[in-house]
């Protein structure tokens, strides 16, 4: 008999099952694959973006989907919280732009060696199994089955994530677990993921990447996201950092209605701009179009820019006149892209929607369902834009149940 089994070694399941132990509980950690923290051990581009220095109420601003849900949870345990956790296990933490807290080493794996070194000190027992049911009786959980085998446990946590990565061992068991005790699952969608575009051309620039540029979404007229950082072409569309924080702002996608706009030289003003390009002119008066602009802009963006303009690759730079250069000029301020979809939920980084807040308890993350029965983190219906809010969810969610458990 253990006192708590948690399903589940990511990032919520290894923080739980630390602050649990510490609280002086038995704890047993269901994790299919070889490793901890898979997933953990790649977010950030394998840097780690393990929570942003900013108030709750900052956060809050930063979880589009049901944010009123973690306000228990964030006033136990904040951000504040989570960098001393981490710093007091011997990982020293930076912050970066945006706010944004990496570890100084730039090596998610820091992070997730750290929690595993602590759960091994505390006594922690993980067994590499796939938990395949709940057990329950008289309506409150009393341990799990898996490989075959009953374990008895008073308390169960699901944190095994969502639909996303499932290479990493995200694929859903969650859902399935707690469906089968009679939970609701909201709708799964991608968030942070690759969009889809109808314009050829990005697939014409396939493999360029963009740094310092701002991508600017749009819902129909009215902007929605704005953000300078590094995005990337590729054969169905747009990826990168941008792009996946951008998606996360759309949450009814309907062709035609979302467009980017990006800006391609954002350190310069329309004025500053155009006198750039003018200088570059003056530089190629004899020479194409197509061929006088190569200073300016990337080479695999220029043929495609080109014909965007409306100027013909061939005309003389000494023969374009003021509104055509002031034309182009606006395309590279404003260079735009249609939007046609998501990528597959199997190429996000994060699973929108999940167990229904509605059925749990925000003070404790318990089931109002099934008494025992826990949850944290991406299985749970919340989630956020990119830098590092979604991990923050998983530790005050991971640690809110721990502590009632």
């Amino acid at each position: 008999m253990t006192d708590i089994i948690i399903i589940g070694g990511g990032a919520a399941g290894c923080f739980a099952a630390v602050t649990a132990a510490r609280y002086g509980k038995s704890v047993m950690v269901f994790e299919k694959n070889e490793k901890l923290g898979r997933k953990l051990r790649i977010t950030g581009k394998g840097r780690c973006n393990v929570t942003n220095n900013s108030s709750s109420e900052e956060h809050m601003k930063n979880i589009p989907v049901n944010p009123r849900f973690l306000y228990s949870s964030f006033a136990s345990f904040d951000a504040e919280c989570t960098m001393r956790f981490f710093e007091e296990l011997g990982v020293p933490l930076k912050t970066e732009r945006g706010n944004r807290v990496f570890p100084v080493s730039d090596n998610a794996n820091d992070i997730a060696d750290a929690m595993e070194h602590e759960m091994k000190q505390l006594g922690v027992k993980v067994i590499q199994k796939r938990v395949t049911k709940i057990l329950t009786e008289n309506g409150a959980v009393c341990g799990v089955k898996a490989g075959g085998e009953e374990y008895r446990s008073a308390a169960v946590l699901i944190a095994c994530g969502g639909k996303s990565y499932p290479a990493t061992g995200s694929t859903g068991d969650g859902y399935t677990l707690a469906q089968e005790l009679g939970h609701t699952v909201t709708e799964l969608k991608p968030s942070l993921v690759p969009l889809t575009s109808p314009d050829k051309y990005c697939a014409e620039m396939m493999g360029l990447s963009l740094r310092n540029v701002t991508l600017n979404l749009f819902d129909r007229d009215k902007k929605i996201y704005s953000e300078l950082g590094e995005m990337l072409f590729t054969h169905f569309g747009v990826s990168g950092p941008l792009v996946l924080s951008a998606s996360s702002h759309i949450r009814d996608m309907q062709p035609n209605r979302f467009r980017l706009l990006i800006d391609l030289k954002p350190a310069l003003s329309p004025e500053q701009l155009d006198a750039r390009i003018q200088r570059d002119f003056a530089e190629n008066l004899n020479r194409d179009f197509q061929n006088g602009i190569r200073k300016l802009l990337p080479a695999k963006l220029i043929p495609v820019m080109v014909k965007l303009s409306g100027i013909s690759p061939e005309q003389k730079i000494n023969g374009i006149t003021k509104e055509q250069r002031h034309k182009f000029g606006e395309l590279i301020k404003a260079f735009p892209v249609r939007i046609s979809g998501f990528r597959p939920i199997d190429e996000a980084i994060i699973t929108s929607g999940g167990i229904s807040v509605k059925e749990i308890d925000p003070k404790t993350m318990e089931s109002k369902l099934v008494s025992g029965l826990y949850f944290a983190g991406e299985v749970i219906d919340v989630d956020a834009y990119t830098g590092g809010f979604n991990l923050q969810i998983a530790f005050s969610t991971a640690y809110t149940a721990a502590v009632n458990m």
